[in-house]
């Protein structure tokens, strides 16, 4: 048995060998696609990718045809004009020397990107010679055309793919695009489509003959879907225009919803000027502005004490946990004493509730009303997270989960935070009654606080704040519909709710009133510290504003944060009055403020931090403005849509159904 067993193994294996050689090179030929690579040229055919709408089907983001030129190192003619190509391209030769080494440590044999981005007339010369110069061809592509010269934080950009991201995502090849920042990164793969591809048959001599068997493994490209953002464009638009000359970020979302209505970040930049061959030198000059940032989205990114806007959450905690109600009294005497002498300062005087304590911001009835808080626990440990978490059940200390790539958690401090600070214990309630007036350990982003007007609107719970509003032929993620819950039962919103109105109404925000429309708001002010010359130098304060529009049925929440801004309700407020009016009326009827804040500019405060330097300039001029610093405008673009229009004309692709 064991003398038949061992042959009959080696009969058995030998022919499921034949076989599969067999099946392989006779039956299934496909394998020879990877295996001779040298016979078979493999060209690449790329989709449109997907247009961007916003809320209203506006279109903000179309594109453009645009052209690679490609070189394949081993195939390159030993008898081209170096010289000619050169001057065609409007190249150096040290510049096409770098090029053609780049390619051959890319790969002798598979082509890569030789220069990228031409439009069509770049092209056009080109063109007319290119059977002129062996081993390089030209591969079609779409740009970005970007029809606004808005929002540039929030679609992002398109750039060439690392040798990092090949190696990782077989998917792409080098010189191929990727979206980078914003909703083009965030959505790559819905608005990239997918490519097709061609297989090309050579013969000994290295000469095309014709498709390889007959196109019978050629795919065709699928282009990307389209998008509706949540955006309001006119809405943006604005944003950004009160925002010139200043530094902050505007966050304004639907409460109903959690879609995100605007989010504006200063100073910021014309998206277009990040395509074309010029795409590099301008994302250098923006990159290097390490002092105005125009790059660093300080709406999602920016961390600052949130100040008084925090005293909604203080109020809300200290009901929640019964250590106040609405008849709860402080006396205040522009501030009060605690802690073995120490005082903490406020503009108020004399008795204080809730309701009046919120419209006259008073840090007394705050301060008081967190200490009781922690006071409550015979553990100031416990007490603290107990805070915490209520605080935390808004959304904050803690990535929110929205559809952006980028973001920052801020800061609610737990018992961890003051066992690190305070090791050998001691600490108390009047240790860290800061925390009363959104300042101590506590930050906040700008979407932070907009989510948290959003949450005091609804009256205890928000949805997760979101870009997205509808993809074509798809659904959007279910964890943007899930409602959250905050901890804070619902009927202690309502009196916060009253004192929010009566900001507007009697309170520190009576000069920012939008007659018709019943704005429920908060100002703030925020200490600010720098480092100049290795100093911690006190600046002018950070000026925020918080509100929702109308008090009943809220239709939009926002946040407001500028830089040295001073008081809240000098430059934050007016700039909440005026974006909530732009959004619920389409128009401006407080063209006193319109006029104040677009003639203000914080330039002078800025220049304290250390001077500007040459990008940082562009922020004092209008995005269009020719005057912007050294940056490198694109040309008219070529081959696009017109704007009226939705259908694409850039490349020939099939859209899925």
């Amino acid at each position: 048995m064991r003398k038949v067993l061992l042959p009959s193994l080696i009969i058995i294996a030998a022919s499921l060998l034949v076989i599969r050689i067999f099946y392989l090179q006779i039956i299934d030929d496909s394998f020879k696609l990877k295996s001779e690579n040298n016979a078979i040229k493999k060209v690449y055919d790329y989709p449109e990718r997907g247009y961007i709408y916003d809320r209203n089907g506006k279109l903000l983001v179309a594109n453009q045809a645009s052209y690679d030129i490609m070189v394949i190192p081993r195939e390159i003619g030993k008898d081209i004009n170096i010289a000619e190509f050169c001057a065609l391209l409007n190249i150096t030769r040290e510049d096409y020397d770098k090029r053609i080494a780049k390619a051959k440590v890319y790969s002798p044999r598979l082509p890569s990107v030789f220069l990228s981005q031409l439009n069509k007339n770049e092209f056009a010369a080109f063109q007319e010679k290119i059977r002129k110069y062996e081993g390089f061809y030209f591969q079609k592509r779409s740009l970005r055309d970007y029809e606004v010269d808005y929002g540039a934080n929030i679609f992002g950009f398109i750039t060439q793919v690392n040798e990092n991201l090949i190696a990782k995502n077989p998917y792409y090849n080098s010189g191929d695009l990727i979206g980078k920042q914003g909703v083009e990164q965030s959505y790559e793969d819905i608005l990239r489509g997918v490519k097709g591809v061609k297989y090309i048959q050579k013969d000994k001599y290295n000469r095309e003959i014709g498709p390889y068997k007959e196109g019978k493994y050629d795919t065709i490209a699928v282009a990307g879907e389209d998008i509706n953002l949540t955006i309001d464009a006119e809405l943006q638009k604005y944003g950004e225009e009160l925002m010139i000359n200043k530094r902050g970020g505007i966050v304004a979302i639907e409460p109903k919803s959690g879609e995100i209505l605007a989010l504006v970040t200063a100073p910021s930049y014309d998206p277009g000027i990040l395509v074309g061959r010029q795409r590099s030198k301008n994302y250098t000059l923006l990159y290097h502005d390490s002092i105005a940032k125009p790059l660093y989205d300080r709406g999602l990114l920016a961390e600052y004490p949130p100040g008084s806007p925090f005293k909604i959450l203080t109020g809300l905690v200290a009901l929640q946990e019964g250590v106040v109600n609405e008849q709860t009294t402080f006396m205040c005497h522009h501030g009060f004493s605690y802690g073995g002498g120490r005082f903490m300062k406020c503009h108020g005087f004399g008795p204080h509730q809730l309701h009046n304590g919120i419209y006259n911001s008073c840090n007394t009835y705050f301060g008081q009303a967190y200490m009781l808080t922690i006071n409550k626990y015979k553990d100031p440990g416990q007490a603290v997270d107990v805070w915490s978490s209520h605080v935390k059940s808004f959304g904050l200390g803690q990535f929110m989960g929205y559809d952006l790539p980028i973001g920052k958690k801020g800061n609610i401090p737990t018992s961890k935070t003051y066992k690190k600070i305070y090791p050998n214990g001691g600490w108390r309630s009047s240790t860290i009654v800061s925390n009363a007036i959104g300042q101590g350990e506590v930050l906040m982003t700008p979407i932070q606080l907009a989510n948290m007007m959003a949450t005091v609107a609804n009256q205890g719970y928000y949805y997760t704040p979101h870009i997205i509003k509808k993809i074509e032929g798809e659904k959007i993620d279910t964890k943007f519909t899930t409602k959250h819950v905050t901890t804070i039962d619902q009927k202690y919103f309502p009196p916060v709710i009253s004192g929010l109105f009566d900001v507007y109404n009697k309170g520190t925000a009576y000069s920012l009133r939008v007659e018709g429309i019943d704005i429920c708001g908060k100002t703030g002010t925020a200490e600010n510290f720098a480092k100049i010359n290795g100093k911690r130098t006190q600046l002018k304060d950070h000026s925020i504003f918080v509100a929702f529009a109308p008090k009943d049925n809220p239709k939009i929440a926002i946040a407001v944060m500028i830089e040295n801004g001073g008081f809240g309700a000098t430059v934050a407020g007016p700039i909440a009055s005026l974006m909530i009016e732009k959004y619920l009326r389409h128009k401006i009827t407080r063209t006193d403020l319109e006029t104040r804040v677009l003639n203000k500019s914080l330039l002078p405060e800025y220049a304290k931090l250390g001077g500007l330097n040459e990008a940082s300039k562009i922020e004092s001029v209008p995005k269009d403005s020719v005057l912007q610093a050294k940056i490198i405008k694109p040309k008219a673009p070529v081959t696009t849509a017109p704007k009226t229009e939705v259908k694409k004309t850039a490349v020939d692709t099939t859209k899925k159904n």
